[in-house]
């Protein structure tokens, strides 16, 4: 195509858009994107199915599906049959994911790709859970001697002073 003016011919621009990129600012538009993708692939590749659960495919979509600061106040999730049971921290957030439930299952849907894979939410208070702890490990006699707790009769420096405190005081105690 020739303009008038000056007689070079020009080509029209043609632009590819291979994916959807949306503006930097939307990164979680990205990732949930992403996460579609991924769970759509997962759904319709058969050897995926021999690694992933439905139930493994729905807590990875979890934190696409809801975001991350609901994602924070759930812990276990667990599909009993098409039932997705949550845990959450206390009764306030589980009266408000209750009135959330339908856009959150809408969400779910639209992310794995599947309306048959989860079809009800229920929501639980987590029962508290106490953190492992590190068991106590059992000291020779030598190094038991040295990690004593305080004893008062040591400040007395008189050597004869002292064990008649500590005569008198294990006499008092016994």
């Amino acid at each position: 195509m020739k303009t008038p003016s000056s007689g070079v011919s020009r080509r029209p621009m043609l632009h590819f858009n291979l994916s959807p990129v949306p503006p930097p600012n939307h990164r979680s538009a990205w990732s949930s994107c992403f996460m579609e993708r991924a769970a759509h692939f997962i759904q319709k590749n058969k050897l995926s199915k021999k690694v992933f659960s439905q139930e493994d495919l729905t807590r990875a979509v979890w934190p696409s599906a809801v975001g991350k600061a609901i994602a924070a106040h759930t812990s276990r999730l667990t599909l009993v049959r098409t039932t997705l049971v949550v845990e959450v921290e206390d009764a306030i957030w589980q009266r408000q994911l209750f009135t959330l439930r339908d856009q959150i299952l809408t969400r779910l849907h639209r992310v794995t790709g599947s309306a048959e894979l989860v079809q009800d939410l229920e929501f639980r208070i987590a029962i508290p859970r106490r953190q492992p702890q590190h068991a106590e490990t059992r000291q020779s006699p030598a190094a038991s001697q040295t990690d004593l707790p305080y004893d008062e009769a040591d400040s007395i420096q008189d050597a004869v002073l002292k064990k008649v405190y500590r005569l008198s005081r294990k006499k008092a105690t016994a």
